[in-house]
């Protein structure tokens, strides 16, 4: 289960919004951005040892029910074009997550279509405790997946480490735990609560992304998500597919999407047919970051139909 959220704030005169997070105002500089420590692995620590075994647990019983699925879906779950756009507009054009009184709260509510139209320069920061071995394969699995999603998309987005605007980080409990100053670093002027939605972030959530974009203009500049070092290599991988997709704009959960994992209930654990139609048309030319879902739906609708034939 990963986290999306929605806020807004004013910052020198200018409306932010963010999946979960705010911002400098667009075009200041980046405050540089501290990195966890890449000393020699410590000894794996009372919590992170205890978390390692819980995730385990949490994967082997899905596995067990017939969940995390790597198929994509099949015969089993067909879907049509008004179900795609149906979908789509539930997941791409409503928040999982609203904010009350400063904090946030689960409730759905009717958004605007956000999407990244600068390049997406994605940088992968591990914890001092993730393994070398693990590293690399982190590293293969998300430069690969960060290249798919590129191509589905049409949308200029590769790897970074020098000068990212979409941090990815793999740390342990305590790591995370620690990321404060980090975050706060990479999205300024976060609140105490905001910062701790990672900082804090209770067992239930097995990753999570914030990304952000200008006032009312859906067009995201920056993302930050965090993955839990923890998970074993299934739930691991789930969490990168989940997260970096989610920070490009597909930002709600639905039950009746299906195939997908934008869906809490963990049938799938990467990528489905799908979710990568409803990346297609989030970045379709013939929509526009903004648009609500009164403006937006006659055009998805269209879109869904040439991607799939003409089914009702």
């Amino acid at each position: 289960m990963s986290r999306a959220l929605q806020i807004r704030t004013l910052i020198g005169g200018a409306a932010l919004a963010a999946l979960a997070g705010c911002d400098m105002p667009v075009g200041a500089p980046a405050t540089p951005m501290p990195q966890v420590s890449m000393a020699a692995p410590p000894v794996e620590t009372a919590k992170s040892a205890s978390a390692r075994a819980y995730y385990g647990q949490v994967q082997q019983a899905l596995l067990s029910q017939g969940l995390l699925r790597t198929d994509g879906g099949g015969r089993d779950t067909p879907f049509t074009d008004r179900m795609l756009a149906d979908n789509f507009v539930r997941v791409a054009l409503y928040d999982e997550y609203s904010r009350e009184g400063g904090s946030f709260v689960r409730q759905e509510t009717e958004s605007r279509l956000r999407r990244w139209e600068i390049p997406i320069r994605v940088g992968l920061r591990f914890g001092a405790s993730v393994p070398l071995d693990k590293q690399a394969t982190d590293r293969a699995r998300i430069a690969s997946y960060v290249a798919r999603l590129s191509g589905l998309t049409n949308h200029p987005m590769r790897m970074d480490d020098t000068n990212p605007n979409f941090w990815v980080y793999v740390v342990s409990e305590d790591e995370r735990e620690a990321l404060g100053p980090t975050i706060r670093a990479a999205l300024p002027n976060l609140s105490p609560g905001d910062v701790s939605g990672i900082t804090a972030m209770p067992r239930s959530t097995y990753c999570l992304v914030y990304a952000l974009s200008e006032g009312n203009s859906g067009a995201y500049t920056r993302a930050f998500a965090v993955i839990r070092s923890e998970h074993p290599d299934l739930l691991r991988l789930s969490c990168v597919h989940e997260e970096i997709a989610q920070g490009l704009g597909l930002a709600n959960d639905s039950p009746r999407a299906r195939p997908s994992i934008f869906n809490d209930d963990e049938e799938f654990a990467l990528l489905t047919d799908q979710d990568e139609m409803m990346l297609r048309i989030l970045y379709s030319p013939a929509l526009r970051p903004g648009m609500g879902v009164e403006e937006a739906r006659p055009v998805v609708e269209t879109l869904a139909r040439r991607l799939k034939g003409g089914d009702s």
